[in-house]
């Protein structure tokens, strides 16, 4: 296809720095949000165009989307200090700054969100932290090749920040790797490098109004992940009781113990998207997950 100038939110993000090497990789041009110097140069150095802005200016937004050939937005509030809710509006918000000069383009808005069951065929959840799906969907009305891209709970590699490093300081605090009852309940995956590519090809040719799941591994049981981070940290392996499980791991004890099945089935066939990259198993096997974190640099930058 014709490349793309193609504005990313997100840019230096955890996913956001993958998809826009996946983008620049694939001829496509790259206007990339940046709320920093440090962004700035970032985005210089591996040939993107940076966009001074961030979530809450919209008039940011609206000028990167306006001077692009589409919109893949992977920024969100991720501070669990700040109500989901309250991060949600936010987040429509953007989405709906940038659809409305979208409006009348069939331009691409590609936004990011969660699994929301088992298939793509299953609606958000009417609440109002699924808002963002609603808001940008309702653009395909109104001239918009709006999508969405649903993501598990963990999306892995270096560098990430999420769910599994919580679960890994969890175990070096208690002294043990836990995992809630039997440990048969399932936990499903991607590698950062498979979701920047399937976000590549929703931005080229995924159809208005499409739900993509980004999904690689529909389901590992959490006794696995606990055995290979006692593994890695040398520690016991053991069964926390269900009861005990918000004591143990937290506020993750509630993720941690659910049983989440989720299928990529026609996410695959329909954009012909096939992970390659490895499982979450293998990747946290190769080790980076337990390297000690970077030393602070001893000046800071203004």
């Amino acid at each position: 296809m014709k490349p793309l100038k193609i504005f990313v939110t997100g840019a230096t993000g955890f996913i956001g720095s993958a998809v826009v090497r996946e983008l620049l990789e694939s001829g496509h041009e790259v206007v990339g949000l940046a709320r920093s110097i440090e962004s700035v140069e970032t985005l210089e150095a591996i040939g993107a165009e940076p966009h001074r802005g961030d979530l809450a200016d919209l008039d940011s937004l609206r000028r990167g989307a306006a001077g692009s050939g589409g919109v893949i937005h992977t920024a969100y509030n991720h501070d669990f200090t700040v109500p989901r809710e309250v991060a949600a509006a936010a987040d429509a918000r953007a989405i709906e700054a940038m659809g409305e000069v979208l409006a009348g383009t069939d331009r691409p808005l590609i936004i990011t969100s969660g699994t929301a069951g088992p298939t793509e065929d299953d609606p958000a959840p009417s609440s109002p932290r699924y808002i963002s799906e609603a808001m940008a969907l309702s653009f395909v009305d109104r001239g918009v090749r709006a999508a969405v891209v649903r993501f598990p709970p963990t999306v892995h590699g270096r560098g990430d920040h999420g769910f599994v490093p919580r679960l890994i300081n969890i175990a070096r605090a208690k002294g043990v790797s836990g995992y809630p009852g039997d440990g048969a309940n399932r936990w499903p995956a991607v590698h950062r490098l498979d979701a920047a590519h399937l976000f590549r090809l929703a931005v080229e040719s995924a159809f208005p109004g499409t739900r993509l799941n980004g999904v690689a591994e529909e389901g590992i049981p959490v006794r696995e992940i606990a055995e290979v981070i006692g593994r890695h940290l040398d520690l016991p392996v053991v069964s926390i009781p269900v009861e005990e499980a918000p004591d143990h791991f937290g506020f993750l004890g509630a993720f941690f113990g659910r049983d989440i099945v989720v299928s990529s089935a026609k996410t695959r066939e329909g954009l012909g998207w096939e992970p390659v990259q490895p499982g979450l198993i293998a990747d946290l096997d190769e080790g980076h997950y337990f390297e000690p974190a970077p030393a602070l640099a001893s000046t800071t930058r203004k």
